[in-house]
């Protein structure tokens, strides 16, 4: 047994936990509360101008749907908030969260949430396992500033991530970020379905290709051409831009770069280590980076995983359109071009033009070697079926803007193309450099293309191509 003093002290201790207990709810139950405003890629929720730490609720949904992998391709996606990658949700350091998880009746799956921001089991995970139809919650403590990635860690994981579910969540610290002109949510991830890259369909996932760590696509957004064309973010000449970067993964790093462009500041891995004068930063699988760069000139720049064959290949790219007066002196743009003689100037003395390589007997000859000038020169922008680069580069196969007037192809490789052109019913808006070639390999590689992709045949000739140059 206790004696007197035992008790008496044993009886002050508890009253002095449940007084304490009692505080801190009622310091907690003292906070405003307000309802997060949660936004889809690739925007961001306004900047948090309060001064104080706030009760905030955050009201996730989880949903499984079709959508858009890729122009013909569709796929199952697992979301938060019917969209991926999910909501981004924007909280300050020291906000106490309300999270309220809520899984669709149609859901097939159980599904729950790992925050990175959170310090706890499972970063909520343990507290969110929620069946189809109902809804959890918990709370957290926003201890740590910082940009965290958060994902669905119901098994298996995976497949989970995999199929769409991953997102991000800012804590800014409690002084706030440097105001920029321009804040945007940019997320990378890899998707592994049974048919290759642009097979046509409802696309199921591929386990063996997750495990092989082999992807068919890499986007940024969630799909194909997300961030392209019209769906490009913008910005004005002389704006400072801040992106928050994140991998959704499940298996590859990024390396995440913006051709054009130096980023100025680097908050490495979204925390609050700060690089500067960053050409390419890498972002690991479920982590991330806030990058923030200063645009001194108009035109569009390229956003690219730096891997690059992910980007021209499997849909890791892209747009950021900056628009505003030109500034000569920070780029000039082509200046001049002119015939570049290594050996000097005598080699023009020479009156025999160099041998021609290959040169076609008929039509199936120019086929076949202009394949090899397909292959060297075309294939990295309208990829070797023909199909090209959604949003960014038009397709080859099926082109009725080629297959109307093949000659007009002449023209566009002799000087390039810029503008606005619609192909097969979608715009695009780019730009096709002039194609430094001979007038037979023109020839060899127009007939190519005529010829594939079950395209309705035909022939250019070293002679159309000669008069077209000529300008006849």
């Amino acid at each position: 047994m206790k004696t007197l003093t035992e008790k008496i002290v044993l009886g002050v201790a508890l009253l002095s936990l449940a007084s304490t207990t009692f505080c801190d709810e009622e310091k907690s139950a003292a906070l405003p509360e307000e309802i997060a405003l949660l936004t889809v890629a690739p925007q961001v929720p306004p900047p948090i101008t309060r001064k104080h730490p706030a009760r905030v609720v955050v009201n996730l949904e989880t949903v499984e749907k079709v959508g858009r992998l890729s122009d013909g391709v569709e796929y199952t996606f697992w979301s938060f908030g019917g969209v991926v990658p999910g909501n981004f949700i924007r909280v300050r350091e020291g906000d106490e969260i309300e999270f309220h998880l809520n899984n669709h009746p149609t859901s097939k799956m159980p599904h729950n949430i790992d925050l990175h921001a959170v310090t706890g089991p499972g970063g909520g995970a343990t507290s969110s396992f929620t069946a189809p139809g109902h809804s959890s919650q918990f709370s957290f403590k926003a201890i740590n500033p910082g940009l965290y990635v958060y994902h669905c860690a119901t098994a298996p994981v995976g497949m989970h991530i995999a199929n769409g579910m991953y997102g991000l969540i800012l804590v800014e610290p409690e002084e706030g970020l440097p105001a920029v002109d321009k804040e945007y949510y940019v997320m990378q991830s890899e998707f592994y379905t049974r048919g290759g890259y642009g097979e046509e369909g409802l696309q199921p996932f591929d386990m063996e290709k997750a495990l092989n760590e082999i992807p068919d696509y890499v986007v940024f957004n969630g799909s194909v051409g997300a961030m392209v064309g019209d769906n490009a973010i913008t910005a004005n000449v002389g704006e400072n831009i801040r992106l928050y970067v994140g991998n959704g993964g499940p298996n590859l790093v990024s390396s995440f770069h913006v051709i054009g462009e130096i980023f100025d500041n680097v908050h490495v891995e979204g925390g609050s280590l700060v690089n500067h004068n960053v050409q390419t930063t890498l972002v690991p699988a479920g982590g991330s980076a806030i990058v923030e760069f200063r645009v001194e000139v108009p035109g569009t720049f390229i956003i690219v995983d730096h891997s690059i064959f992910r980007a021209f290949n499997k849909g890791a790219l892209g747009m950021l359109t900056v628009t505003g007066a030109e500034n000569a002196i920070v780029y000039s743009g082509k200046q001049q071009e002119a015939v570049y003689l290594p050996e000097g100037g005598g080699i023009q003395t020479i009156k025999s033009a160099p041998s021609e390589a290959s040169v076609a007997a008929n039509k199936e000859q120019r086929i076949l070697f202009g394949e090899r000038v397909y292959e060297q020169n075309c294939a990295a922008c309208h990829q070797n079926s023909g199909q090209g680069i959604a949003g960014a580069f038009p397709p080859l196969g099926g082109s009725d803007y080629l297959l109307s007037d093949p000659q007009r192809a002449i023209d566009v490789l002799l000087n390039g193309l810029s503008g606005p052109v619609t192909v097969s019913g979608v715009e695009y808006n780019g730009v096709m450099p002039a194609v430094r070639l001979s007038n037979e390999k023109m020839a060899n590689v127009l007939t190519y293309v005529l010829n594939s992709w079950n395209n309705n045949g035909g022939e250019i000739t070293t002679q159309q191509v000669a008069a077209k140059r000529s300008g006849h």
